[in-house]
């Protein structure tokens, strides 16, 4: 079964107008057979978003909406792909208690799910890993290096994977290499290949998925799936399912990185 797990929409405020039907059809265009919509869940009510449009998710306003809207799409197509009503949602240190409640009441609605950290804690302040390169710049000079950046971008990851969520926790780690979108303008010195295995043998234990996500093939500091052939090769020795993500903001990014990544053959 070909399969895009990842998938945004017009209710992405950072992303396009662009239809969802629109998707769909791109989908159909590239012989999917099933396609997870996964829009930017609500941010945890009490945390500030720190980009500075504050653009990273749709407002919680907006929740029922985008549902009905899948739900309608669904029953559109019914029968020529399977759709999946979906959210990305975001795993922010010390707003663990608020996602679970979050997800206690919506996760019910949802088909499919990722669970993602774009946002990392520096002291009371946080600051989101993925914005731009001079952000992350930034957040090189709160931690004093590259390295601490990933060293906390990991641990993070790792306290997502066994943080107790509920019943709804998604089961699918977003793109786990995220910290790499801008490593060609602030190389690492190490390849934290012990911090990677780490969260790969969590994944393992706890049952999860990988999001292996073609986005980072598209930006141009990056160059590399998330995570990496090296990476994914060893998550499939681990037998941990991986699951293609296009990570699409915009129709024509739907199937992006997808020939270029070896192990795609091995979604779900």
């Amino acid at each position: 079964m070909i399969k895009d797990g990842h998938i945004h929409t017009p209710f992405c405020p950072h992303g396009t107008q662009d239809p969802i039907e629109s998707y769909v059809e791109r989908a159909l265009s590239l012989g999917f057979q099933e396609i997870s919509f996964t829009e930017h869940a609500p941010l945890p009510a009490g945390f500030m978003d720190p980009t500075p449009k504050r653009d990273s998710s749709m407002n919680i306003e907006q929740l029922e909406d985008y549902l009905n809207k899948i739900n309608k799409v669904k029953s559109v197509y019914s029968g020529k792909i399977k759709i999946n009503t979906g959210l990305e949602v975001d795993f922010i240190e010390g707003f663990e208690k608020e996602t679970k409640q979050f997800l206690n009441q919506y996760g019910k609605y949802l088909d499919d799910a990722i669970l993602s950290v774009h946002f990392l804690k520096f002291g009371n302040r946080y600051n989101c890993l993925d914005y731009s390169p001079d952000v992350f710049g930034q957040m090189v000079e709160l931690n004093g290096s590259i390295e601490e950046v990933y060293r906390s971008y990991f641990k993070t990851l790792l306290q997502s994977i066994y943080c107790e969520l509920g019943p709804y926790k998604p089961k699918r780690i977003g793109h786990m290499t995220l910290v790499k979108k801008f490593q060609k303008r602030f190389p690492v010195n190490l390849d934290f290949t012990h911090e990677i295995m780490e969260i790969l043998k969590a994944i393992k234990v706890q049952g999860y998925e990988i999001d292996y996500n073609g986005a980072g093939f598209s930006k141009p500091l990056c160059k590399e799936a998330y995570p990496p052939d090296w990476v994914a090769e060893k998550a499939v020795n681990l037998k941990i399912p991986l699951v293609y993500g296009s990570d699409a903001h915009q129709t024509k990014e739907l199937g992006q990185g997808l020939n270029m990544m070896p192990l795609w053959k091995g979604n779900r």
